[in-house]
């Protein structure tokens, strides 16, 4: 990730910590129960949490396991998470700050890396996906989950304008088919895939990015004026809420 784009993630999302912890989107869903059944059982593994955001997965985690280390960019999400962890009596969850792309971890740190709506914000999507299999231990797994393109282009096109109007340090929702072979490239053994589809309440969407105005016009507009195809694939709705489609990547890594 370049210093550049380090600085609009970080602007982005500073100043958002408490509205992407208190988010109910983010605090719930089949894919964090995905997660947690995923953990059960392992009260002493150690997991990391990658670009944890609001935390929602480090909550979910801590109770069943002996360590969790949330990791992120910005200060002020893992700030936010802190107080949280504190609050929740989580006393397991340690914050840690950094890149995707250089964790600062010994080879084969962790049990399990789980992330979580992340990598679309990532500079350099292959290097993270290594550095998380070489922090993984032989045998561990890892779980990634995250927004993903239909792939067609024109709702591909779609979908990743709206997304970098709503928060311009959007990079790209990748789709299934570039995850499974980002993946591959990495070192990892692909165990299960899981999709799924989400709706989003538009305006709960924007606010909690704090879009500014003239960009949610720009957004309303574009739902106003796409094809048929698009509307359908999206599910848009009047008010401009709509459907998204996401993956859950179960991995593992064998040596």
């Amino acid at each position: 990730m370049t210093n550049g784009h380090a600085t609009l993630v970080t602007k982005q999302f500073g100043a958002r910590a408490d509205a992407y912890v208190e988010s109910s989107v983010h605090a719930q869903g089949a894919d964090l129960e995905q997660a947690a059944a995923l953990l059960t059982g392992h009260n002493a593994a150690r997991v990391l949490d990658l670009g944890c955001g609001g935390g929602h997965v480090s909550f979910r985690a801590a109770p069943l396991v002996g360590e969790v280390v949330a990791y992120d960019l910005s200060t002020d999400m893992l700030a936010a998470v802190a107080r949280t962890a504190a609050q929740r009596g989580l006393a397991n969850i340690e914050t840690r700050q950094g890149r995707a792309e250089v964790l600062p971890f010994a080879d084969a740190h962790f049990d399990f890396v789980l992330s979580r709506y992340s990598a679309h914000h990532w500079h350099g999507f292959s290097q993270a996906l290594a550095e998380a299999r070489r922090v993984l231990r032989p045998g561990g797994t890892a779980l990634f989950m995250d927004t993903v393109s239909p792939g067609p282009a024109l709702i591909d096109t779609y979908l990743q304008a709206v997304e970098l109007i709503r928060d311009p340090s959007h990079i790209r929702d990748y789709s299934t088919a570039e995850w499974l072979n980002a993946l591959a490239a990495a070192g990892f053994a692909l165990k299960e895939v899981t999709a799924r589809r989400v709706r989003l309440d538009f305006s709960s969407w924007v606010t909690r990015m704090a879009t500014p105005a003239p960009q949610v016009a720009t957004i309303r507009a574009l739902q106003v004026q796409m094809a048929d195809d698009v509307v359908r694939h999206f599910a848009i709705e009047a008010d401009g809420s709509f459907t998204i489609d996401t993956v859950a990547i179960e991995v593992a890594r064998d040596s």
